[in-house]
């Protein structure tokens, strides 16, 4: 056939893209296949023992039994909107979660949980954090995930914030012989600028030198708690530049709800969530590190649910003001929950153990009420490979398979759903962890 481009051209045209596109796919690798925890644990340093978690997982487990009796209890606490079977499920889901996992992610926090102490005192409480930590290893009862947050690399902090990853780690690497909890990473508060992030890589670099650990055995987590976070001092969003100067070593960027919204003006009664200024920088944030392969994060309700009266002798009406107070907290956050949820947002902080029932509540009841008809449209949509295909009043296009797909990876990733019921779609656990939907079209096609 005819054509009309000159000899050599179209394979220096070619050449050229070829290198375009593959600097864009390292930038944008893809999500991660990694496991995601649902939510973080923070907790002060100076309370930290080698039994925290597994004490925070008791009283978790406490809370839910008392204040959510049975699954009516727990359907009437969180207004659920979902049918007697669903919820009697949602429940079950929850207490076995609690009484075999039920912390996932905890954070040793030295910066806003612990406050400003004098040197010497930050200085053993890091060395005895490293020390129960060291001691919880043993004894195999750290969460799946772990971590500490040091004070930020601002100005005035900067030399407080290394001082404790230096001792922390020191200490740490001094009584494992060398070896890293599963999992564990550094969090780096109220970030503004990429060149804290690399200093905190170079920290990374020269403390892995000196103890022999693997190169990049060193993990981070960015936290945006300043609207200078989000729009710089150049009109443009900071984060991709952020990450980029991790040098590949950032999982997370979490949001810090309270400095951001006090950072934008807002005062202290409408400092929650769900406010409009929180919403944008959470779509901001998903824009600038989507395809990027790092784990957001939203966070917490202040409002603990603690009932105003203590004790194991109480009258029948303190227990039922207890109650009141406890499900009005709990509300709150579920609506809190959902709202991320709903925006994308996968992952979120919990700072008491009777807010961590609500965590897997609001969770499991997201995924498994969606579950059927999911399935269903799934199941459909690959059997007919790319045609489009009608279900009830939803009509899917190749855009909304990857979604279905999304989905499951979520509700399986949290524990929502078994692989049993992933298998129900048609799909197997290698097309669904191949996390593309063209991948599994072009595979069952070829």
């Amino acid at each position: 056939m005819k054509r009309t481009l000159p000899t050599g051209i179209e394979q220096q045209i070619m050449d050229d893209l070829t290198t375009a596109n593959q600097a864009f796919n390292t930038i944008y690798p893809g999500e991660s296949v990694a496991r995601q925890p649902v939510h973080t644990v923070y907790g002060g340093a100076q309370l930290f023992k080698a039994e925290t978690i597994q004490k925070m997982g008791k009283s978790a487990l406490k809370a839910f039994e008392t204040y959510a009796t049975d699954f009516t209890v727990l359907a009437k606490a969180f207004e659920l909107e979902v049918g007697q079977r669903l919820a009697s499920q949602v429940y079950e889901k929850v207490k076995e979660k609690l009484e075999t996992e039920a912390v996932e992610d905890f954070r040793i926090d030295f910066e806003d949980g612990y406050g400003n102490r004098p040197d010497d005192e930050e200085d053993t409480t890091a060395e005895f954090a490293a020390i129960q930590v060291a001691k919880a290893m043993e004894e195999g009862i750290l969460s799946p995930f772990i971590g500490i947050r040091i004070k930020p690399f601002t100005e005035e902090l900067k030399e407080r914030g290394v001082r404790t990853l230096d001792i922390f780690l020191s200490t740490l690497l001094e009584k494992t012989d060398g070896k890293l909890p599963e999992n564990f990473v550094v969090t780096l508060p109220k970030v503004q600028i990429p060149e804290q992030v690399s200093a905190l890589v170079k920290l990374f670099h020269a403390i892995e030198d000196s103890a022999n650990l693997s190169p990049n055995s060193l993990k981070m987590e960015i936290m945006v708690e300043t609207p200078q976070s989000i729009i710089g001092p150049n009109g443009t969003n900071p984060l991709l530049e952020m990450i980029r100067a991790a040098e590949g070593r950032c999982t997370g960027a979490h949001f810090g709800t309270y400095d951001y919204t006090a950072g934008s003006n807002i005062t202290a009664r409408y400092q929650e969530m769900n406010h409009p200024v929180c919403d944008f920088a959470h779509f901001t944030m998903k824009a600038a590190l989507a395809e990027t392969g790092v784990f957001l994060s939203d966070g917490a309700t202040n409002v603990m649910p603690v009932g105003p009266h203590r004790g194991d002798n109480l009258s029948e009406e303190q227990q039922k003001e207890n109650t009141e107070v406890v499900h009005r907290a709990w509300k709150l956050q579920y609506s809190h929950i959902c709202h991320s949820l709903y925006k994308g947002i996968y992952q979120g902080w919990d700072l008491h153990p009777a807010q961590v029932p609500v965590r897997y509540t609001a969770v499991y009841a997201f995924f498994l009420e969606s579950y059927e008809q999911a399935a269903t449209r799934l199941k459909n949509f690959v059997e007919k490979a790319a045609q489009a295909t009608l279900v009830g009043d939803v009509f899917d296009d190749a855009a909304t398979g990857q979604g279905l797909l999304n989905y499951f990876l979520k509700a399986m990733n949290c524990g929502a759903i078994s692989e049993e019921q992933v298998l129900e779609t048609g799909l197997t656990l290698e097309e669904i962890q191949s996390r593309s939907f063209v991948k599994i079209l072009e595979g069952r096609s070829g």
